[in-house]
């Protein structure tokens, strides 16, 4: 019976250490953010170059709409990171 009060007494003093990562997004190039901007931007320069009726002018401007978003979703996917740079 004593045993059993010691085991109980060294689970209950016992420190479990874990390792938590303090970077809650991933790096840009690892997202499906960046690989749907470029293809979006790709696409965007494809159809101004094959239609008659879509100039560069406008396609240049969907292109920097589209690379405004990205920015603003970056933005607020890292708004709450906790990362500190060490690289200084």
């Amino acid at each position: 019976m004593a045993s059993a009060e010691t085991a109980d007494r060294d689970r209950a003093h016992t420190k479990v250490t874990r390792s938590v990562a303090l970077d809650e997004t991933k790096p840009s190039f690892k997202t499906t953010e960046l690989m749907t901007m470029i293809g979006v931007v790709v696409a965007i320069l494809i159809a101004s170059a094959v239609a008659d009726n879509f100039d560069a002018p406008r396609a240049w401007t969907l292109v920097a709409v589209v690379a405004s978003a990205y920015m603003v979703a970056r933005g607020l996917a890292k708004s709450g990171t906790r990362h500190v740079d060490t690289d200084r």
